[in-house]
């Protein structure tokens, strides 16, 4: 495996004088970094803190490009659109470029902003390369790295139970964003207690609910044979492993992991039943 291949990725172009402070005002990311990288990695949140789109924010010589997931590319293009009101900034999908990856370093190419050992990419002409997204998925699901359009639907889960945080994808230094008060808060309260956590087990698929005394507690999202990742109630979870119960996945075992990048643990004691 080496590249560089070509993501299935949509890429949004936003231009214009007010370009930067029009997405600054809304995005968890400070856009000011761009000054010193090319690459950085944000989120669009609803008012109630909840993800309606992550992304990688490239800086370009036009403005900045925003690279989403397809799933996600319509209802973010959409709120963007609708908040952008007076803002001298231009929006539109564009199909000029793609997005090239590989797992080692090439030509040109930026360390992932989230995670290095994700890979390195670069803006590149689509046709450039053959596709990479089971290369890439298999490094990511190894890593246990969340795929926020695949493991939780939108405005499904708070942005610190995403990882955004961990991911570089959050700055709380930068004055306002959408749903700003709702993650701080979070933040200094630590009352975020569901997390993305590698699944071990048979045949995994998406969608599959991981429960513990047929109560559920989570849902695989993305997963390829005996790994996944799924984001669950860790609280619910330790409380299986202290009573020694199974926790289970379509009617098989399954064994949940905590990624060695992450800065969270298992909690010491269990939930309150909520």
């Amino acid at each position: 495996m080496s590249g560089p291949y070509r993501l299935n990725r949509t890429l949004i172009e936003v231009s214009g004088p007010d370009a930067r402070d029009f997405l600054n005002n809304l995005l968890t990311q400070n856009l000011d970094r761009l000054d010193g990288a090319q690459l950085a990695y944000g989120a669009l949140l609803t008012p109630q803190g909840k993800i309606l789109a992550d992304m990688l924010i490239w800086r370009t010589d036009e403005g900045v490009v925003l690279e989403a997931d397809p799933e996600h590319a319509d209802e973010l293009e959409r709120r963007l659109g609708m908040y952008r009101l007076r803002a001298q900034a231009k929006i539109e999908r564009s199909a000029r470029q793609g997005v090239l990856w590989s797992p080692h370093p090439f030509d040109g190419a930026h360390a992932d902003p989230r995670l290095a050992d994700l890979g390195y990419r670069r803006l590149g002409a689509p046709s450039e390369a053959p596709s990479g997204d089971s290369a890439y998925d298999a490094l990511r699901l190894a890593l246990g790295a969340p795929h926020l359009a695949r493991d939780a639907a939108p405005e499904e889960v708070f942005a610190l139970e995403a990882l955004l945080e961990e991911l570089n994808g959050v700055d709380f230094k930068k004055g306002c964003f959408i749903g700003q008060e709702v993650v701080s808060r979070m933040q200094h309260r630590g009352t975020a207690r569901r997390r993305p956590v590698t699944v071990r087990g048979g045949a995994l698929a998406a969608g599959t609910p991981i429960t513990t005394r047929d109560v559920p507690i989570g849902m695989v999202g993305s997963a390829h044979g005996d790994l996944g990742v799924a984001i669950v109630r860790l609280d619910r979870a330790q409380d299986a492993r202290d009573a020694g119960v199974p926790l289970m996945a379509a009617g098989a075992p399954v064994e949940l992991g905590i990624p060695a990048w992450a800065g969270f643990d298992w909690p010491k004691s269990g939930g309150d039943g909520e």
